[in-house]
């Protein structure tokens, strides 16, 4: 059995971008928080900070030059030892405003009543919240066709 692989160039540029992408925000976040942005400062108050396996001084230069991202875990043990967002850390602060934009349209639009049955659904077994869908979605179906 042979199995392909294509090389999707578009895919592969934009991740490559956002690892550079990332390595100017790590440096950025290093250089806010008082520290020189080097291998060996990251590596050395990284590794103090994680209680996994050690990184090692080539892996924290592949995040500082762009070459690589690190793995979620690690990324939230640099984000609070910099104090800054893990979203923004990894995808940017505009990405976590847009986030924020979103949720709080979302919170704005939804009150009083509709938001203590939204509440109320949240809370139910999965069953219970399959019943109500169905009979949520049957109404918007039935307010939707044009009268007869």
């Amino acid at each position: 059995m042979k199995i392909e692989f294509r090389f999707n160039r578009k895919f592969n540029f934009r991740f490559m971008n956002q690892k550079a992408e990332f390595a100017e925000r790590l440096k950025q976040a290093m250089l806010a928080a008082g520290y020189e942005a080097r291998p060996g400062v990251l590596e050395k108050e990284f590794n103090t900070r994680y209680w996994g396996r050690a990184v090692t001084f080539q892996a924290v230069s592949r995040w500082l030059k762009g070459l690589s991202i690190p793995e979620q875990d690690k990324l939230q043990v640099l984000a609070e030892w910099l104090k800054i967002e893990p979203q923004a850390l990894r995808f940017g602060e505009v990405s976590v405003q847009s986030v924020r934009e979103r949720k709080s349209r979302w919170e704005d639009a939804i009150a009083g009543p509709e938001r203590e049955v939204l509440e109320a659904f949240i809370n139910l077994p999965a069953a219970q919240k399959k019943v109500a869908r169905e009979v949520i979605l049957a109404l918007a179906k039935v307010s939707e066709a044009p009268p007869a």
